[in-house]
């Protein structure tokens, strides 16, 4: 069965539920996440995306993002996830939301009220590469150059992300 996604309002409140692809072909807002992993360099944890999946494939985006289940706790949503993609657990702070709309590949579109967090991280990563396809650390100055030199190799909500908070490490202790 195809995974149900939770459509929300503008203030973030559930609305009702629906399958993964005909929200992204409608367009449709629901809620979502997004993990930045930094560590002891200050470097970012980024991951390029399977080359199999449906949107944005190949693509490099953040360290893991998705969207929670019906009834599922978005912090539990998240710490599920990116153990399911990058084989691990850390603790992870909420540093903010905001709402997006982005056209991606395939004709589908991004249409998400995403909560983002921040964890740290050093030791050893073993991803799942059903879901990614190569991981790297990289500093926030060199990500920005990267992004300006070749924008279309970085998913849309990752450049807004950036774009928005461009220091997502400010609230770790």
């Amino acid at each position: 069965m195809e995974d149900q996604l939770i459509l929300v309002n503008e203030n973030d409140e559930p609305i009702g539920v629906m399958p993964k692809l005909l929200a992204h072909q409608l367009g449709r807002l629901h809620r979502a996440f997004s993990i930045f992993i930094f560590n002891d360099q200050n470097e970012l944890l980024i991951q390029q995306r399977a080359l199999h999946k449906y949107h944005s494939a190949g693509q490099w985006a953040n360290s893991c993002c998705s969207h929670p289940k019906p009834h599922e706790d978005t912090l539990q949503a998240a710490q599920r996830r990116l153990n399911e993609e990058l084989g691990f657990i850390t603790p992870l702070t909420h540093v903010g939301s905001f709402t997006y709309h982005a056209e991606v590949s395939g004709g589908l579109i991004e249409h998400e009220y995403d909560h983002l967090y921040v964890g740290h991280y050093n030791k050893v990563i073993y991803p799942n590469i059903e879901e990614v396809a190569s991981i790297r650390w990289v500093s926030i100055s060199k990500l920005i150059y990267e992004i300006n030199q070749q924008p279309e190799i970085f998913t849309p909500w990752f450049k807004k992300i950036l774009t928005k908070y461009p220091s997502l490490n400010f609230n770790l202790a």
